[in-house]
């Protein structure tokens, strides 16, 4: 029975664990977002019709490595790491 609810109590703590880890991921991703994205793709990453920036909500990190890597307007950002990236994938799928 101790082993049972030990096994239990370990699995409780890794998902508040991994919940804790994506949250940062998330606020991490936040804040690249605002440095870097916001100007084009609006306060929510709902894209600007004016400016012909689509929405970004949602996308992984492997479409958001694709785009900065075959559109030109996305010079500025081609240095982000690929954990910035996966960091703002985590924060674009807080997004609704």
């Amino acid at each position: 029975m101790k082993k049972g609810l030990s096994v239990i109590a370990i699995a409780a703590m890794l998902l508040v664990a991994a919940s804790v880890s994506g949250a940062q991921d998330a606020a991490n991703g936040e804040k690249t977002f605002k440095a870097k994205c916001v100007g084009c793709h609006g306060a929510n990453a709902e894209g600007k019709p004016a400016m012909k920036t689509p929405s970004i909500k949602g996308k992984s990190a492997d479409e958001i490595t694709k785009a900065f890597s075959t559109s030109p307007k996305h010079s500025s950002v081609k240095s982000l790491t690929a954990e910035q990236v996966k960091d703002l994938a985590a924060y674009l799928a807080t997004l609704k």
